[in-house]
């Protein structure tokens, strides 16, 4: 196995925003833990979590390929509705140590398959609930605590109005 240096260098880094892929009009892969494999010259590959990918959709090929640098690669073929991708996907399952956080994740051939950068807050709107009074994000968690489960109470105590109930302002007295 060759090592990657200077003259083929290759990194693994986690991807900074949440990554898709798309096969036949459905979303088969959506994941905020996606690893970006670049390397040499070659174009940025995005791996992504095999518990984020549909693999009821995945049937494993005999294809295998070898990478000097990375080790094996295993090949599948994707089937949805009457569309089939040959050895569209591929993944190393014992890779390199140079390269061992890409074990077992799934990789996609991009003219097969549509891999693309979202937006987590527009797909994942509930991430962050709402700005607290202090400025900071409260978390959907934090929110769930302050909010009567329909028992009567809360996990902690409720949060101060920021509102006043319509209706209930001074009316000189006539209350």
């Amino acid at each position: 196995m060759l090592t990657p240096g200077p003259d083929h260098p290759i990194s693994v880094e986690p991807a900074k925003r949440r990554w898709r892929a798309m096969f036949n009009g459905h979303v088969i892969a959506d994941t905020a833990d996606a690893l970006v494999l670049q390397e040499a010259n070659y174009p940025p590959v995005v791996y992504f979590p095999r518990d984020d990918v549909a693999m009821e959709y995945m049937g494993r090929t005999d294809r295998i390929t070898h990478c000097p640098y990375k080790g094996d690669a295993a090949y599948y073929t994707l089937r949805m509705n009457s569309e089939i991708a040959e050895n569209a996907a591929w993944s190393y399952e014992e890779p390199a140590d140079a390269v061992g956080r890409i074990n077992s994740r799934i990789a996609f051939y991009t003219d097969q398959v549509e891999v693309y950068e979202v937006d987590d807050a527009a797909v994942n709107p509930h991430h962050v609930a709402e700005v607290r009074d202090d400025g900071h994000e409260a978390e959907v968690g934090e929110i769930v605590q302050h909010t009567d489960s329909g028992g009567g109470t809360s996990q902690r105590d409720h949060w101060k109005p920021n509102v006043e109930t319509p209706g209930q302002e001074d009316r000189g007295g006539l209350n």
